[in-house]
C-alpha cells in the first residue's frame, strides 16, 4: 500500500523478509528477461507496484517513532488512496490520525499529479485550521516521524534521472539523481528493487558521499493477489532514530468515493472508510 533498519547494506540481508512471499515469487528472472527490460520499464513497473495497485486502497497503520535515545512514541492512522484520471496515474490520498490525543482527528490530504507539484493540505483540529503544505515543505518530517510528506504519496519518477548500476539474481539496483537538486536535500538515492515483485525493498539516500537516510522493508505479504509491504522502517543514520510503520487491515478495490478527497471532509471524517 504505501507505500513506506539501520545497517551496512548487503543484498543477502534482505532475502529473509521476502521469504514471506509465495515460493513462486522467489525464482529469479532469467538473464534474457533482465536484458530485455529497459531502465524506463523497470522504473515504471516499480512505481506501479509501489503506489498504484488496484483502483484504490485502504490500510490501518501503526507508526512507532523511536528517537536516538530509544524513547518511543506511537501513532495510529488510516490511509485511503484512489487512482483517478484517464490513465489512473493521478491519485488522491487521505490520511486520518486516530491516536494519540494530541493528533487525533488530524488529517493530511494529497492530490498527486505526475508532471507537476502535488497539492497537499493539513487539517489541525486543535486550531480548527486547514493549511496548504508548500512544495518546498514536502521533504520535511511527517507528523514528527522519520518519514517525509513526500514519502506518503511517493516521489514522481519524472523528477529524477535513473541509471541501472547493478543487476543481481534477486535485485535491480537503480541510482536516482534529482533533475532539480535545489529542491531536495539529497545528492542521489539508490533503490534495490526485488525482481519478481518489483517492490523497492531498500532505498538509501546519499549526501556528500555518505548514506544519511535509509528505508527498508521488513515484511511482505500477498493481499488480494498484490504483493504488499506490511512493515517498513525509515532510519536517520546521522542523527539517530527511526520510524517503523506496520500496516494492518490492508484492502484493495474498496470503491472509495472520490468526493471524500475534498476539503469538506478534512473537518468531517468519512467514518465508514476510516474505522
Amino acid at each position: 500500500m504505501i507505500n513506506y533498519l539501520s545497517l551496512n547494506y548487503k543484498v543477502t540481508h534482505f532475502l529473509v523478509p521476502l521469504l514471506l512471499l509465495p515460493l513462486t515469487l522467489q525464482t529469479s528472472l532469467s538473464g534474457a528477461q533482465d536484458a530485455d527490460m529497459t531502465v524506463d520499464e523497470i522504473v515504471n513497473k516499480t512505481n506501479q507496484t509501489a503506489y498504484y495497485q488496484g483502483n484504490d486502497g485502504r490500510a490501518r497503520v501503526h507508526m512507532e517513532i523511536i528517537d536516538s535515545q530509544e524513547r518511543s512514541r506511537e501513532r495510529e492512522l488510516t490511509i485511503l488512496r484512489k487512482n483517478i484520471g484517464d490513465n489512473n496515474q493521478d491519485q488522491k490520498f487521505y490520511v486520518y490520525f486516530h491516536r494519540p490525543a494530541d493528533v487525533r482527528e488530524m488529517v493530511f490530504m494529497v492530490h498527486k499529479f505526475p508532471g507537476r507539484d502535488d497539492d497537499r493540505w493539513l487539517y489541525l483540529p486543535a486550531l480548527d485550521v486547514t493549511r496548504r503544505i508548500a512544495a518546498g515543505d514536502e521533504r520535511t518530517s511527517f507528523a514528527g516521524s522519520n518519514f517525509f510528506y513526500e514519502d506518503v504519496s511517493g516521489r514522481s519518477p519524472e523528477e529524477d534521472d535513473q541509471e541501472l548500476i547493478e543487476t543481481t539474481d534477486t535485485y535491480f539496483v537503480l541510482k536516482n539523481t534529482p533533475k532539480n537538486p535545489d529542491r531536495v536535500e539529497f545528492d542521489s538515492y539508490k533503490m534495490w528493487i526485488h525482481k519478481e515483485t518489483f517492490l523497492p525493498v531498500v532505498i538509501e539516500y546519499e549526501r556528500g558521499g555518505e548514506v544519511y537516510r535509509k528505508y527498508e522493508v521488513t515484511k511482505v505479504e500477498t493481499i488480494q493477489g498484490f504483493p504488499t509491504i506490511m512493515q517498513a522502517q525509515m532510519s536517520d543514520l546521522r542523527g539517530g532514530g527511526k520510524t517503523i510503520n506496520t500496516y494492518q487491515s490492508v484492502e484493495y478495490n474498496v470503491e472509495i468515493p472520490e468526493d471524500i478527497f475534498t476539503e469538506r471532509y478534512l473537518r468531517r471524517a468519512p467514518r465508514e472508510y476510516i474505522r
